[in-house]
């Protein structure tokens, strides 16, 4: 069965973690030091790693739910109707009251690159015992990130006994984290300065890879931008190249590659095709303004492949 016919037939997606509202100026290079600096645009939405790769993988044609936390607040309410209107299932987006939402300001330069100050909000608590952990043996992959460990852990467990494929989005966090993560973890996918923090005295990514190889994870990968994305089952280590464009605006990119690639894996797509279909969708993502308008549909990224070059 092709790329296109598994992932046609929709697979049933958790991503469980953040959601953060963005606040993003674009500029023509970014900021150093004080002073003021003039934005060419403007623009507000929701964000967030798992909250991002939810709607990725709704795009590109899954049936997707989102389980976090924010503020009942005035950005909570914007990231849940925003979620609902790109055809995610929210009711496991829960608001708390008195609590407050986590907020991103995103600099965006001309070359596409970004700077990002996070507030993670405030009073939303640990505790994920109203998480409906018992509806995850009825779905094809779990995904969470690292901004909510508990979440995600009782989440992992949870697929862990129904034999459910998860993937982690490594992104930065205390070592102590990944340690109670990474062996509830099938796919751990780091992100460059993440792994290098997480094993700070090894020599090199390959060590680093079997570093957290040793903590639990089933297999490791290491995305690198424009060069692309290694990974390891404990055997040789094996790469996917960065596929050629014209950068527009890189904010998202990595949450819509999680979310491409742990769709792909619920669909049961071979791990070396996975990682290329992820290539692709963050690549073209990459291509408009914005972390979620960019994201394309299914078939342009089927199309694309045939067309697309490496880096």
């Amino acid at each position: 069965m092709d790329l296109r016919s598994r992932l046609g037939r929709g697979p049933a997606l958790v991503c469980v973690g953040l959601t953060a509202y963005d606040v993003v100026w674009e500029v023509a290079t970014l900021p150093a030091g004080g002073g003021k600096t003039r934005a060419s645009q403007f623009r507000e939405g929701g964000g967030g790693m798992a909250a991002n790769a939810a709607v990725a993988a709704a795009r590109l044609g899954g049936r997707v739910r989102f389980w976090g936390r924010a503020g009942d607040d005035r950005a909570g309410h914007a990231m849940a109707d925003e979620l609902r209107a790109l055809g995610v299932d929210v009711a496991g987006l829960r608001l708390f009251p008195g609590a407050r939402s986590s907020v991103s300001g995103i600099v965006v330069d001309a070359r596409g690159e970004r700077s990002i100050v996070n507030f993670r909000g405030d009073g939303l608590p640990e505790d994920p015992a109203w998480l409906p952990l018992d509806t995850i043996a009825a779905t094809d992959a779990v995904l969470g990130d690292v901004r909510w460990p508990d979440g995600v852990a009782a989440a992992f467990a949870a697929a862990r006994a129904s034999g459910v494929p998860t993937v982690l989005d490594g992104d930065m966090a205390e070592p102590a984290i990944f340690d109670a993560l990474l062996p509830l973890t099938d796919h751990a996918v780091f992100s460059e300065p993440a792994l290098a923090a997480y094993a700070p005295d090894l020599p090199d990514e390959p060590a680093r890879l079997h570093h957290a190889l040793s903590r639990g994870c089933r297999l490791a990968a290491v995305t690198r931008g424009e060069r692309g994305v290694v990974w390891t089952d404990g055997g040789p280590l094996h790469a996917q190249r960065a596929f050629r464009v014209d950068p527009v605006d890189t904010t998202g990119a990595g949450d819509v590659f999680h979310g491409a690639y742990a769709l792909a894996i619920g669909a049961r797509v071979e791990v070396a095709d996975a990682f290329r279909f992820a290539a692709a969708v963050a690549a073209m993502k990459c291509t408009q303004p914005g972390g979620r308008a960019g994201v394309p549909a299914l078939a342009q990224v089927v199309e694309a492949l045939a067309e697309l070059e490496e880096l």
